[in-house]
């Protein structure tokens, strides 16, 4: 006599009224039934009606009263005694399934993409939908995950899922491979489905046939080795595949799927996943993580290329400016870069010039420049990025205007004596307005930035030593005002490829590193000096204040 799954279902939940439940074989063949298409009427609504699974890892005992573990026990081989035990994780309370998860659910596609955010409730959704497509088409399931505690995780959801829709299985535990550490978990369903949890492995993936699903594939190591392995599984009795994962960069299998157009694809943001239900708060989410480009992998479901420039031309143009708004009368920023430097006309306000050409070591444009700049009635800061030979030395000054900063100049220095770069950086540090500078206090600046900090005081000077960490963040802090257009930089060539070099690789850790390759334009030296403006003015200077202390020899040449 056949069953439909809805009676497979229907008699294998632990039954609110007392009534037996009708057995089923356990070794009973798969060959029976064929395969059929996902039957939403008769099993996805009344599931996603009314028992939408919980995550939680309570450990309560069971509500099933002991005639009920005992119809258990009869549905998968165990005896009354051993499903009269306590079940070690009872089921929580239902909550209701998101649209983008139901949406997932219910659909029947054979293969499937999911590119979804971190904690959206991927691996849940995805291994209740095994489960029930498992018991529709009467098939194995076949899980592999990143590594054994990913397994675990994995295999314990999905034996939640079965104690909460009330499903008879029998969870299992064996180290399956000989001369191996790998653990083959399993869980056996009514009719002898069998959902087999396995770490991602070439070798422990073979052998097997059934649906699969790839859980954060993204993560899997030898990603090209394994989909070998295992998508042969899929050949006999149309098998299914999921592939679900956040991204991780564009040198693995996952990220070549995104264009398979054989593959149903499914992308969820996390502002997706907010603006269907999820109570989340990204911003805080966003601003507790640190780092805005892991932010943008793990929760936009970005695919961030292992040597992506770390701006792109898109960005920095939008902050160039050719023609601005006023902004008063003696505040007209100069667009120097190097010495070569275009006044702004009256006509154009306080917009800037675009560059043709660059002029270095030229004194004349110093000094009109420094005369330009002299006037600016507001909050000036300065970034210092010091080179000798090879590299240039490049001076970014930044105007505030409140929330906006706005290039006053860009100097440039190429093999220059270090008495020169200090006697222009004495001449910029005694401008009434300037309120604060970084300087580059690694290699050979460290000199030139502990004699301006003996000069001018902690309180002006910041000496910056360039760790990753500290470049981490310097960057993503320029990167954060350029995203929000809210620094303003001259529309120079030289400018853009300059900022546009930098590039983001990810180490085999998986850490982030800035680097930028050495030309004769320089060693991105006009980012790092921005970069090092953008800290200084970052750091609250606040009011002047007085502080009695040992004479110093900046007294003696004065400030003005």
């Amino acid at each position: 006599m056949r069953h439909s799954t809805f009676d497979i279902l229907h008699s294998t939940f632990a039954i609110p009224f007392r009534r037996r439940a009708r057995p089923i074989p356990r070794h009973r063949p798969l060959t029976d039934q064929p395969a059929r298409s996902f039957d939403r009427p008769s099993l996805a609504r009344p599931v996603l009606e009314c028992l939408a699974v919980s995550e939680s890892n309570s450990r309560e005992e069971s509500p099933c009263s002991a005639s009920d573990r005992a119809t258990g026990a009869r549905c998968t081989g165990r005896s009354a005694i051993e499903a009269a035990a306590p079940v070690p994780a009872a089921p929580a309370p239902c909550v209701p399934l998101l649209p983008y998860q139901r949406a997932d659910l219910e659909a029947a596609d054979r293969f499937r993409w999911n590119c979804w955010s971190r904690q959206t409730g991927k691996s849940f959704t995805k291994s209740l939908r095994r489960i029930l497509r498992g018991l529709q088409r009467r098939r194995n399931q076949i899980f592999l995950s990143a590594g054994e505690r990913q397994s675990r995780e994995l295999m314990q959801k999905a034996r939640q899922h079965c104690q909460t829709l009330k499903i008879a299985c029998d969870y299992t535990d064996t180290r399956t491979f000989a001369g191996s550490s790998f653990r083959q978990l399993e869980i056996v369903l009514p009719a002898g489905v069998r959902i087999i949890g396995l770490p991602a492995n070439p070798d422990t993936a073979r052998g097997f046939t059934g649906d699969v699903l790839l859980d954060e594939f993204a993560m899997h190591q030898d990603d090209r080795a394994i989909w070998a392995s295992i998508f042969p599984s899929l050949l006999r009795g149309d098998g299914e595949l999921d592939v679900a994962s956040t991204p991780k960069g564009q040198s693995n299998v996952f990220y070549e799927l995104r264009t398979n157009d054989r593959f149903a694809r499914s992308t969820v943001t996390l502002p997706d996943a907010i603006a269907q239900g999820l109570d989340v708060d990204a911003a805080a989410i966003r601003e507790a993580m640190g780092d805005d480009e892991l932010y943008r992998q793990e929760f936009l479901c970005e695919f961030l290329d292992e040597a992506t420039a770390f701006l792109t031309y898109e960005q920095i143009r939008a902050c160039e400016e050719d023609c601005g708004e006023p902004c008063g009368a003696g505040s007209q920023p100069v667009s120097a870069c190097g010495t070569g430097f275009q006044p702004v006309s009256s006509e154009c306000g306080t917009g800037f010039q675009p560059v043709s050409s660059v002029a270095r070591n030229n004194e004349d444009q110093f000094r009109r420049i420094l005369d330009r700049i002299s006037r600016i009635p507001r909050d000036l800061y300065l970034g210092m990025d010091i080179g000798r030979r090879r590299d240039l030395t490049v001076m970014w000054v930044l105007e505030r205007h409140g929330e906006l900063l706005r290039t006053a100049a860009v100097l440039e220095l190429a093999v220059a004596p270090f008495d020169r770069q200090y006697a222009l950086l004495c001449e910029l540090l005694r401008l009434r307005r300037m309120r604060r500078a970084a300087i580059d206090a690694g290699g050979v600046g460290m000199q030139l930035a502990e004699q301006a900090l003996s000069a001018f005081g902690p309180h002006r000077i910041e000496c910056v030593t360039f760790t990753a960490a500290v470049k981490s963040q310097m960057a993503v802090a320029l990167r954060v005002l350029v995203e929000q257009q809210r620094i303003r930089i001259p529309a120079d060539e030289r400018i853009r490829n300059d900022w546009h070099s930098v590039r983001r690789s990810v180490s085999e850790s998986g850490r982030f590193l800035l680097s930028a390759g050495r030309g004769p334009q320089g060693h991105a030296d006009r980012f790092w000096a921005a970069a090092l403006a953008v800290r200084a003015a970052g750091e609250a200077s606040g009011a002047m204040e007085w502080e009695v202390s040992e004479a110093t020899s900046f007294h003696r040449g004065g400030i003005w």
